[in-house]
């Protein structure tokens, strides 16, 4: 069910050559020809891991979005649904859907619109893209439903999709990602690997195997954008495509294809990783962010928020701790889930704590206890999650100094830092620290203008990833 593990430079060797013709420029033409906007809904702050220069809205009024669908051709929306239970998060989609139809009609810009989530399988599908598709039309049977394209290639995560399957690579192997721990998460566990098998376990057999369509590497590499377009056109309304990629060509081959299909009059919702939506944003790729370009003003220490307790994670962490000049502060999260009085005494300690040390000028690393805390069911696993990283905020929301820059480990701890702790309403992100670590440039409206602020996903980097952003801040 899960499929072995393969050595990547032997699997690789046995696929057909990438197209040979880089295609970006013809897809940003397009766009700029095109006017379409295209909007990403993010399930947790980690979808820019591959842009630059674009948007990130916490909010989703109608006004705003409107403004922002003027000035912008892609921007994202920080929905982070991976960390609600579901009915949270369809009704989530729903909101955010109905609020892009009016924006769209007040504008009158047609919208491309794209789930970003989790390169590892993880989170809410299909309930979050059915509610989505309901809440874009005029109403649920106004218009043939739109077909879901279903991309989780992410090369800077080490995320491939070959023969079907989706693999995540550790060291030089190619792992199925239902062997992974990612497919043991507490709220969303799975057994597949194989694409189509994993949605036809997601969708409860809604969407079986047989009716997935895939579009394949030979599709991609051999049959190029006019192969990619014939396969989309001839695919029924409101089914299933998943695409092959191993290369960020292999995208750029599937998003001009996909745009003579959407020009035919296909429609689609995007449920992708991070790398497909550089590609169809037409963003262009940029070097890594150097540290002249981080550094923050100011004499204060930096800080670092840890809240992910995956194995990669603790190991980067202890990695880090070893490597660099950062304080450790752990928060005890038995006191967490203590009594109320320990909970309101342990977030003082720890801020105070940090408070001090970064008035000091020293850095310090605000972490959970390691042991994983889970509940008896996926819901109430949710529920403790959700607490720690309001707790994790009040803590930032004490500091009585202002961190030169601020590092947050794990999706879910960056998106509640950012939208509770910090007040960000609108931020720009600058690039990519390290691979598929972006940088956000927080707004004036922010509690701290102008900070660094580093969305660092807990399932990215090696074990030195975190020491080597640490060090891009402040001398080791």
């Amino acid at each position: 069910m899960t499929g072995a593990t393969v050595d990547k430079e032997a699997l690789f060797a046995t696929l057909p050559p990438v197209w040979p013709e880089p295609l970006l420029d013809k897809i940003r033409r397009r766009i700029e020809a095109s006017q379409k906007r295209l909007i990403i809904l993010d399930d947790d702050p980690t979808g820019a891991q591959t842009s630059h220069g674009v948007p990130v809205l916490t909010q989703w009024t109608e006004d705003l979005l409107a403004e922002e669908i003027e000035q912008s051709p892609a921007f994202f929306l920080l929905t982070n649904s991976r960390a609600l239970d579901e009915a949270s998060a369809v009704q989530c989609a729903r909101d955010v859907g109905a609020a892009l139809r009016k924006a769209a009609r007040k504008t009158g810009r047609e919208l491309l619109v794209a789930s970003r989530s989790d390169s590892t399988l993880r989170g809410h599908f299909p309930a979050e893209l059915d509610a989505l598709a309901d809440a874009l039309a005029e109403s649920a049977a106004s218009a043939s439903r739109p077909s879901y394209l279903f991309v989780p290639y992410f090369a800077e995560g080490g995320r491939f999709t070959v023969n079907d399957t989706q693999y995540v690579l550790q060291s030089d192997q190619l792992v199925p990602a239902g062997r992974t721990e990612f497919a043991r998460d507490a709220a969303f566990a799975y057994r597949h690997s194989h694409l189509p098998s994993w949605i036809e376990e997601k969708t409860h057999g809604r969407v079986r195997v047989a009716d997935v369509l895939c579009l394949t590497l030979d599709d991609l590499r051999v049959g190029g954008p006019a192969a990619v377009t014939a396969k989309l056109i001839a695919a029924p309304d409101g089914g299933v495509v998943i695409a092959n990629a191993a290369d960020d060509r292999d995208l750029e081959v599937l998003v001009l294809g996909l745009m003579d299909a959407e020009a035919a009059g296909k429609r689609f919702l995007y449920r992708t990783a991070a790398s497909f939506v550089r590609v169809r944003a037409g963003i262009t790729l940029r070097p890594l962010l150097t540290s002249p370009e981080v550094q923050g003003e100011g004499s204060t220490g930096g800080l670092v928020v840890v809240g992910s307790y995956i194995e990669r994670t603790s190991e980067q962490l202890a990695r880090a701790l070893v490597a660099t000049k950062l304080t450790p502060v752990e928060v005890s999260v038995d006191a967490l889930l203590a009594t109320r009085h320990e909970e309101e005494a342990e977030i003082a300690r720890v801020s105070i704590t940090a408070s001090s040390l970064l008035a000091a000028g020293r850095d310090a690393a605000v972490f959970t206890s390691r042991s994983v805390r889970l509940g008896a069911s996926a819901g109430e696993s949710l529920r403790i999650g959700q607490q720690v990283s309001r707790d994790l905020c009040a803590v930032v929301e004490g500091l009585t100094a202002a961190p030169r820059f601020l590092i947050a480990k794990g999706g879910n701890t960056a998106s509640e830092l950012a939208t509770r702790a910090l007040g960000v309403q609108r931020a720009v992100v600058l690039g990519q620290l390290l691979p598929g670590v972006p940088v956000w440039e927080l707004g004036p409206e922010s509690r701290f203008p102008g900070l660094r602020y580093v969305v660092f996903p807990g399932n990215v980097g090696e074990p030195d990833s975190l020491a080597e952003a640490v060090g891009a801040f402040t001398d080791r």
